[in-house]
């Protein structure tokens, strides 16, 4: 049975308006027309690459609007965003990093006082002063040694209790007092004198112009016997502050004292060390009391 397969149809392009579909049979026999059908294929093919193409460029001209409204949009900052440069902030309106370094309040405590200081001059070291003050006690302890305490003595004719170029070493530099104190055990005896000057200037003199006929007289008495008279004996020099200090150490039998007498040595040594150590103290203690003040 035929369906109407008539004439021949008008071809229809569903990419083209009004056009009609193309029949699928080229002519009577019923054969489709494949040469026909691949031109209509290509066909369509090329005009959709062409919309792809134009869709694209058209895609592209639309974003790069509106990048372009969203640039203009942050840089509108009012009417004032473009103004002049007369409407910009003042300079003294503009934080600056060249002011003033702030200041903060001192957290360090300040440097403890100097108990040198409080010996070197008489007008500092003000603390009462005496023989029995500079060596106190009856006795007096150095390691294991224990040494018994003799007589004292004061005295502000500072040449009376010495001999030798001493007396001439301590006038010279203005001594202002002379203290004394011996010490014995075993049949050795020392006698220490402490010369007292106004400064540490004088006292420092007086050590360097000391020689070794630089000798302070040896005291006995309240149980020791006179030593170092005629006899040979040791003596040392040497100052701290205002004070210079000297020492004179022999047998209280009246022997000369040799370089083998080590006893003699570390007598003389001993009470040498303890004399500093009491000025020392002295100038800590006036120091102390000052930072309290």
């Amino acid at each position: 049975m035929s369906y109407g397969q008539g004439g021949p149809q008008s071809q229809w392009d569903p990419w083209t308006p009004h056009s009609q579909q193309q029949s699928w049979n080229s002519g009577t026999d019923g054969t489709p027309d494949w040469a026909a059908l691949a031109e209509a294929s290509e066909a369509r093919k090329k005009r959709r690459r062409l919309l792809m193409v134009v869709g694209g460029a058209l895609a592209t001209v639309a974003v790069g609007a509106a990048v372009a409204v969203a640039v203009v949009s942050a840089n509108d900052g009012g009417p004032e965003a473009n103004g002049p440069a007369s409407q910009l902030p003042a300079t003294a309106d503009i934080p600056s990093s060249t002011g003033p370094a702030p200041s903060f309040e001192p957290t360090t405590a300040p440097p403890p006082l100097d108990p040198k200081d409080f010996v070197s001059s008489k007008n500092k070291d003000t603390a009462p002063l005496s023989p029995d003050i500079l060596f106190p006690g009856t006795q007096l302890t150095m390691g294991e040694t224990v040494y018994r305490k003799g007589p004292t003595a004061d005295t502000k004719n500072c040449a009376s209790a010495t001999q030798g170029t001493l007396p001439k070493v301590l006038k010279d530099n203005d001594c202002r007092r002379l203290l004394r104190v011996t010490y014995i055990k075993d049949g050795v005896a020392v006698t220490v004198g402490v010369a007292v000057f106004d400064t540490e200037a004088q006292a420092t003199l007086a050590k360097g112009q000391a020689d070794s006929k630089s000798l302070v007289r040896a005291l006995s008495g309240n149980g020791v016997k006179d030593f170092c008279d005629g006899a040979v004996c040791r003596s040392t020099t040497n100052s701290y502050g205002r004070y210079a200090y000297f020492t004179v150490t022999g047998f209280t039998a009246g022997k000369d004292v040799t370089t083998k007498d080590t006893a003699v040595f570390k007598q003389g040594d001993d009470l040498a060390e303890f004399t500093f150590r009491q000025i020392r103290r002295r100038g800590e203690a006036q120091a102390s009391a000052a930072a309290q003040q």
